[in-house]
């Protein structure tokens, strides 16, 4: 499966795209493979209209996403991202692992987005490595800085600080279909996603694979002391040729983020062509 977002990053191109990372089930069990239940953490049956409070709670927890200063951290699929954004400097950085040392591919990437410019250490692994087009030329362990006007409305490459939440929380809290309060600071319910991909949350190929089961994805959430939004993992069903599997997303250290760090001068490059063609 595909997760789509953070518009800043490559995780729109690659993060948890087959092709690249192995699709396995990662705990996600029966119920989310059938997509018919959330867990069971109170033990009680979610009211067929929802909890208003509960709903409304986490429609507000993604309020302070918006002032873009915070941490996070992405994973599904044998695939993991962390990293900041801080909007008050204009600047982001993200790290990403595709694939391990036993897939036929892997990738690091290391990204850096300071307004105007961007940079982007990329490391290959895996058996495959050296069949990649170009991969001689990708001046591997440098940061490649970027030309805007090539990357521009490119979602693997560029950042744009309109759209700064990694995961398009927002907009999944807004799909909620059902949900109650399990805890203090924890939901569970289940969330339409077949209006994620605009989001760019999941890949619209995952969504159109989980047909109906589409319009109710088993979810839980956790908010911090301050009722922001702290946790989500969305149980996405197996579906076509892909295994049901967890998406996770956390957010942490609200208005404590810090500025991006542009590379030393003597680790940058141009990037050739190749690189570009690599992620178009």
């Amino acid at each position: 499966m595909t997760i789509r977002r953070f518009s800043a990053a490559v995780f729109a191109a690659t993060l948890l795209t087959p092709g690249l990372a192995a699709c396995n089930a990662s705990g996600t069990g029966d119920p989310a493979a059938s997509g018919s239940a959330t867990p069971a953490a109170s033990g009680s049956a979610i009211a067929p209209s929802g909890d208003a409070d509960a709903k409304q709670a986490l429609l507000n927890s993604t309020n302070e996403i918006r002032n873009g200063n915070f941490r996070f951290t992405m994973s599904g699929a044998g695939s993991t991202a962390e990293g900041q954004v801080h909007e008050p400097s204009q600047s982001a950085e993200m790290r990403v692992l595709i694939g391990d040392a036993s897939s036929d591919l892997s990738m690091k990437l290391d990204l850096i987005h300071a307004k105007p410019d961007s940079w982007v250490k990329l490391e290959l692994g895996g058996r495959s490595a050296g069949t990649i087009p170009g991969a001689q030329k990708l001046n591997l362990g440098k940061y490649q800085h970027l030309d805007q006007t090539r990357i521009k409305g490119n979602k693997a490459l560029g950042f744009d600080f309109d759209k700064i939440d990694p995961a398009g929380s927002e907009v999944l809290t807004q799909g909620i279909t059902e949900v109650r309060q399990t805890g203090e600071g924890a939901y569970a319910g289940t969330l339409d996603v077949s209006k994620a991909a605009e989001a760019g949350s999941v890949d619209q190929s995952v969504i159109t694979a989980l047909g109906q089961q589409a319009r109710s994805v088993p979810f839980t959430a956790k908010l911090d002391p301050q009722g922001r939004l702290s946790e989500m993992v969305i149980q996405i069903p197996a579906a076509g040729q892909n295994a049901a599997q967890d998406i996770k997303v956390t957010y942490t250290d609200y208005g404590n983020a810090t500025a991006a760090q542009k590379p030393p001068a003597d680790q940058v490059v141009e990037a050739p062509q190749e690189f570009y063609n690599l992620f178009n």
